[in-house]
């Protein structure tokens, strides 16, 4: 049996989960930290920040769901792949990753612009939730080429 295309999509498997998680982690911290900083101004934007600050979150959801599924089909087939199957794995896991790391720092940075102007009194809450769902865009993208890139 050979053994290097599971070896190949596990580790698209981490890298879609970790990297995307990782990204997500960083980018709420960057919000987060811009929401804390802009109620010191402003304690009244809470409820709008927060929700600009979650935005970043949702990448680590894609890598988690494209890593589930994923995971799901290659159970399916027993662990018995082909390399074509396996370095399909590996490259969308790759691309996953990388998309979802690079989104949500990039998502997060645009949700912290528009904290900090929430909190000099400008009303930028819709206009930026707008502007910070286009790095999204990407990472439902990297998504999509998951599934359609699962064994089967």
């Amino acid at each position: 049996m050979n053994t290097l295309p599971l070896l190949l999509a596990y580790i698209g498997l981490a890298l879609m989960l970790g990297l995307s998680g990782i990204g997500s982690a960083i980018g709420t911290v960057l919000a987060g930290n811009a929401t804390v900083g802009a109620m010191k101004k402003n304690p009244n934007i809470f409820g709008s920040a927060m929700i600009l600050s979650a935005l970043p979150s949702t990448q680590g959801l894609y890598g988690f769901a494209a890593f589930f599924l994923n995971l799901g089909a290659i159970n399916k087939l027993n662990g018995i792949l082909t390399l074509n199957q396996g370095l399909a794995v590996f490259a969308v896991g790759l691309a996953m990753g990388f998309v979802g790391l690079i989104s949500a720092i990039k998502q997060a940075q645009i949700a912290a612009n528009g904290v900090v102007e929430m909190s000099n009194g400008h009303n930028v809450f819709s206009n930026t939730l707008v502007l910070a769902v286009f790095p999204e865009l990407y990472a439902i993208l990297a998504f999509a080429s998951c599934f359609l890139a699962m064994p089967s």
